[in-house]
């Protein structure tokens, strides 16, 4: 057994998997003893990308089994694995605000960048070791998958040359194309159950006293999915959680929905300056949960 685990948070998205995996691979290649793993099973995207580089799926676990770990793509309690109290963090790579707090000195590499992914290609440039044809494959399609395949407003002018430079590595000749067929992949919703629709990309975040959980999903058709929304929102009251907010992206026209079931519409209505009707907000323009659904709801509540 490896002495170090590397994981992203739950629920995982295509960047916390390949950044695990790269992240893991780095660090063994500088000499330390490392597993990649994850906090559950891939998601659609996630899938055709591992398929399509022919990389296996991680092992699952929702603790530790090692006394020291680094994290990727995250770095709050809440995202991360259940006894996360009782083991030594000794390194975090994140894209994300931070909410950590630690007895003992760590390495953190943080920067506001599109994705994770993106981050680790610079880190394997800096430290010039040669990143492997599948791995780099993996690198590129998290940092379409975060970025919306360069749309999303948290691209930042240090993701287009890392994804051109992995899509070179791996042999993708046209990774626009690649892409597209990547984000699809993840829109086909038919075959998952409304449990499913909402826990595949959800986090949890504290907010003023509110316990919140935004979940996300993207998809080509908004209006497919509202149509399943009684089940969708049965299952955000089996959860339990205060405050429940599921964005339905659309990924071709840029634009959002938000179905909210909660106790503080007045707030919701106000950080977007927007109206509930039938629970349901209009959210134009809006894509990235990190940039344009967290801050104003954080600044509101």
């Amino acid at each position: 057994m490896a002495k170090t685990l590397v994981f992203g948070h739950k629920n995982p998205d295509t960047d916390t998997i390949a950044s695990a995996i790269a992240a893991s691979y780095l660090l063994n290649q500088q000499g330390q003893d490392t597993e990649a793993v994850a906090q559950g099973e891939p998601n659609a995207e996630t899938q055709f990308a591992l398929d399509y580089f022919k990389v296996k799926p991680l092992r699952v676990i929702s603790e530790a089994d090692t006394e020291t770990v680094v994290l990727v793509d995250h770095n709050e309690a809440a995202q991360s694995v259940d006894n996360l109290a009782d083991v030594t963090v000794e390194n975090i790579y994140d894209h994300h605000k931070f909410a950590f707090t630690n007895s003992t000195p760590l390495y953190i590499t943080a920067k506001p960048w599109g994705s994770v992914a993106t981050i680790l290609y610079y880190e394997f440039k800096q430290a010039n070791i040669v990143i492997p044809a599948e791995i780099a494959g993996l690198l590129a399609s998290a940092i379409i998958s975060d970025t919306l395949l360069l749309k999303s407003p948290t691209t930042t002018s240090y993701d287009q040359p890392a994804l051109e430079a992995l899509a070179k590595i791996a042999g993708l000749e046209d990774y626009a194309a690649y892409g597209l067929d990547l984000l699809k992949a993840g829109t086909d919703l038919s075959s998952r159950t409304d449990k499913e629709l909402i826990d595949g990309d959800a986090k949890s975040f504290e907010m003023g006293g509110h316990q919140f959980r935004i979940g996300q999903v993207n998809t080509v058709d908004i209006d497919e999915v509202l149509s399943r929304q009684a089940g969708i929102e049965a299952a955000i009251a089996e959860e339990g959680y205060e405050d429940f907010l599921f964005v339905i992206t659309d990924i071709l026209n840029s634009n959002s929905k938000g179905l909210y079931i909660g106790d503080a519409a007045s707030s919701i209505e106000a950080a977007f300056d927007q109206k509930l009707d039938n629970n349901v907000i209009d959210l134009p323009g809006v894509v990235s949960r990190k940039k344009q659904v967290v801050p104003p709801l954080e600044n509101q509540l």
